[in-house]
């Protein structure tokens, strides 16, 4: 029996898989799911563990509040809800399952990239409603397509294993990475990108740096009019930029799994919300690309393995 004075608490739902290793190893924890913020900050003080997912942000009062917390463990990739500089000088460890949702992530973005390209969306909408279209909807190919990633963490290279059936070219520009050309995709410059891309996909996290990356001046440099993907974070896109782009022709396509603002009633006050989701060349999910049937145990399982691995590699006395 493997005896811990950790205690986690775990605020937000995740697969049985992670409580019943939690057991097995004999971790004490308490699961609330349906917790909230209010709730969590009254008793967080006793916790040297917290698992969460998106419910609300981790910021320094929070942080402040849980003198013992010795790890945070979220389930999914990004960490943008959560005050890493500060949680990282406090000494408490962050952990996250990056590896459970790619495959979902790369799925998804393919799926949405082949409906814009085939305009599945529209022809659908106008079939169901007595129209029979076809050269309106006459679709483009995606084999022999330059396809630039920007980001080559576990996303980014999922996408490009999703890719390596499409007879298409993968390039991939990473500014925190070299030397990471593979069988799936090509490391290139900057400049090679905005040269050669037919579609572009976004796979990096929200920082001050990316935030608002991708507005008027980032898509003015490309050479071609392109597809464009983002299923990474919200923020890093300029929405009213790419209407424009849009509008002239420099995009022709674009697919949307994250928006800056998410879940209504807040998305619906947007100015710019009715003419993105009124445009019949944008497609829309509810942030749900890394979120299928299958993520949901793998994030799990992946997520709980490091938490045990940091319990028996850090024992509190």
């Amino acid at each position: 029996m493997t005896k811990s004075p950790m205690t986690v608490l775990i605020v937000d739902d995740v697969h049985p898989i992670f409580m019943e290793k939690l057991q097995k190893k004999h971790i004490p924890f308490d699961y609330f799911p349906d917790i909230q913020k209010e709730e969590v900050l009254s008793i967080i003080p006793r916790y040297t563990g917290l698992v969460i997912r998106s419910k609300f942000k981790v910021d320094g009062l929070f942080i402040d509040a849980a003198p013992k917390l010795a790890f945070i463990a979220r389930g999914g990739a990004g960490m943008d809800n959560i005050d890493e500089a500060y949680a990282v000088n406090r000494g408490i460890t962050l952990l996250n399952a990056p590896e459970g949702n790619r495959d979902a992530v790369g799925e998804h973005m393919v799926g949405m990239l082949l409906a814009l390209m085939n305009n599945f969306i529209r022809a659908d909408h106008q079939v169901k409603n007595g129209k029979w279209l076809r050269e309106e909807n006459r679709g483009i190919e995606l084999g022999g397509k330059t396809v630039a990633l920007i980001g080559y963490g576990n996303n980014g290279q999922a996408m490009a294993r999703k890719l390596s059936g499409f007879d298409v070219r993968v390039i991939v520009y990473d500014k925190y990475k070299t030397g990471f050309s593979d069988a799936y995709a090509t490391e290139v410059s900057m400049e090679e990108v905005v040269k050669s891309a037919d579609v572009l996909s976004l796979h990096i996290p929200l920082t001050r740096e990316t935030h608002r990356l991708v507005n008027d001046e980032y898509l003015l440099h490309f050479r071609k009019p392109i597809f464009f993907l983002n299923g990474a974070r919200g923020e890093i896109v300029d929405i009213p930029s790419i209407l424009k782009a849009l509008d002239r022709g420099k995009v022709l396509g674009a697919a949307f799994d994250v928006l800056p603002v998410e879940k209504f009633p807040a998305l619906g006050g947007e100015p710019w919300f009715q003419p993105l989701a009124n445009h019949d060349r944008v497609i829309l999910s509810p942030h749900v690309a890394g979120w299928s049937v299958e993520s949901y145990f793998k994030i799990a399982d992946v997520l709980v393995d490091k938490v045990l691995r940091f319990i028996e590699t850090h024992p509190i006395e």
